[in-house]
């Protein structure tokens, strides 16, 4: 595909950094679903750090991720990092440091996960519709897939791995012509095979896995509209119906991951806070950024939740840089909680 400018990727990732939403087989989703009515409570962030500022190559920085190895360590991706400049980095929470894990002159990095089949890190790369992976020290990038699927190329922005191994891919296709173009994309583990399991969507986002892997909830950030797919055996979609619509005001639905609960962390484009349901749909919290802390700060685009434990990382940006804020779970972290 023709390389866009890297200003113009930083203002694609912006104001679309992916979302979500299927098209399932044998059934028809209805045009909106209930909307998310009620506030519920306020969970406070609490910043760690400053992991970047506003680059002068791109003119902004854009925190996604995060994602937790099985050692805790925290990795985030600066879509918008110019060469040089960390593209991948690891996080030391408790020391408030970090390092750069990988850089290169290419990627548009909108999302990370961590493989169950052969451990390393995936990452998205929006801008060239590859999928790539790293050995977890960074080093051995591999390019993994880089095909068209149905004819035509992907703009993969965020990752939801199932128990095997096989990937599952918000495809944000149409977000620069504002048209419904998204897709999901399954692959298998051997990147040999790929098939389109939803399409007809609107800058598909958010992509993860239910608790018990029974189905996956995406997000589609220019409808502010979150699916459920129910998927069968052989992983292909059984069913699909709209099942929150985000009133968000000047809010986009983006990243999602989801608690041993069953609660989905609704990540917000246009908002320094994360909205979080139940698997009903109830809107049980709004985690925020307090407001003397937000100023300058625009979107809260992820979260990873530490396994077994509640404390929560969330990826927060704006004009006045990139940050790590962290708040309390409602429940424990699983492997879904690296949202995808």
């Amino acid at each position: 595909m023709q390389r866009l400018p890297i200003r113009s990727l930083a203002g694609l990732a912006a104001i679309g950094v992916l979302a979500l939403t299927g098209c399932g087989t044998g059934t028809v989703a209805p045009a909106d679903g209930p909307a998310a009515t009620g506030a519920g409570r306020t969970i406070p962030a609490q910043e760690v750090m400053r992991l970047t500022q506003v680059h002068e190559e791109t003119g902004m920085t854009l925190l996604e991720g995060p994602v937790l190895d099985e050692d805790g360590n925290l990795f985030v991706v600066d879509v918008t990092a110019p060469e040089g400049e960390p593209k991948v980095m690891r996080v030391d929470v408790a020391k408030k440091t970090s390092q750069k894990v990988h850089t290169d002159g290419r990627g548009a990095y909108t999302s990370a996960q961590f493989s169950p089949y052969d451990g390393r890190l995936y990452l998205t790369d929006f801008a060239h519709g590859e999928i790539v992976s790293l050995a977890p020290d960074g080093g051995d990038p591999r390019t993994f897939f880089s095909r068209k699927v149905a004819g035509a190329r992907m703009n993969p922005d965020d990752i939801a791995f199932d128990e095997e191994g096989d990937l599952y891919v918000s495809d944000s296709r149409g977000l620069a012509e504002g048209r419904e173009l998204g897709r999901v994309v399954r692959i298998d583990r051997d990147g040999k095979k790929a098939a389109v399991l939803a399409d007809k969507l609107a800058a598909t986002n958010g992509i993860s896995f239910d608790e018990d892997h029974r189905g996956l909830w995406i997000s589609e950030l220019t409808r502010n509209r979150i699916s459920y797919l129910l998927l069968d055996r052989e992983g292909g979609v059984a069913s699909r119906h709209t099942a929150i619509r985000y009133d968000g005001g000047v809010a986009q639905t983006d990243s999602i991951a989801v608690d041993a609960d069953g609660n989905l962390y609704q990540g917000l484009h246009g908002r320094p806070a994360m909205a979080v349901f139940d698997r009903y749909g109830e809107h049980l919290a709004t985690v925020e950024v307090p407001a003397d802390a937000a100023e300058g700060l625009e979107s809260a685009t992820n979260v990873a939740i530490t396994p077994g434990g509640t404390t929560a990382y969330m990826t927060v940006s704006g004009p006045s840089g990139g940050y790590l804020y962290t708040f309390e779970a409602l429940a424990e972290g699983i492997r879904q909680s690296n949202g995808g």
